[in-house]
């Protein structure tokens, strides 16, 4: 059995440590922000990525292309980070969703660059299709009822993402 200085001790070192342990926690996520980071399938930098929606103007019909993209993200899922929009360096943005919905990306990744590869193409979203999205993005219910006709959109399905930290 314990005295009451020998409690005392254990209680203070034990302290100690939890202190130091989530002081040390939080450094590394802190320096964790600081870097890339990578979701879905590894993939390497072979080649210079698509900057530009060159690569979907190219399309005809139900056509796709495996390829890089690299762009901005401009907005992403609030509801769990299972898809986000990207503005390519002409101005043009591209829809992106994840494969399989096998992963998804941090909710506060707006803002950051990212480098995607996957498959891009074309598609037509439906009137139902934006209004979900734009409920996930936590458009109001005026916005929401605006939205009545289908668009032709730039799409990309990713296999494996890299967010590049904001500069």
């Amino acid at each position: 059995m314990l005295n009451n200085n020998q409690f005392l001790a254990k209680t203070i070192f034990f302290n100690s440590f939890l202190v130091i342990f989530f002081t040390l926690g939080s450094q590394s996520t802190e320096a964790q922000q600081d870097t890339n980071q990578a979701f879905g399938e590894a993939f390497e930098l072979v080649a210079q990525p698509n900057l530009d929606a060159k690569v979907f103007q190219e399309l005809k019909g139900d056509e796709s292309t495996q390829t890089l993209i690299s762009g901005s993200i401009t907005e992403v899922c609030q509801a769990k980070g299972c898809w986000m929009k990207v503005a390519l360096s002409d101005g043009e943005e591209v829809f992106v969703r994840f494969k399989d919905y096998g992963f998804f990306v941090p909710t506060n990744s707006a803002g950051n660059s990212v480098i995607m590869n996957g498959k891009a193409f074309l598609e037509e979203m439906s009137v139902e299709d934006q209004q979900h999205y734009a409920k996930d993005k936590g458009a109001s219910q005026e916005e929401i009822n605006a939205i009545t006709s289908p668009k032709r959109t730039y799409r990309f399905e990713a296999e494996g993402v890299v967010i590049q930290p904001k500069s």
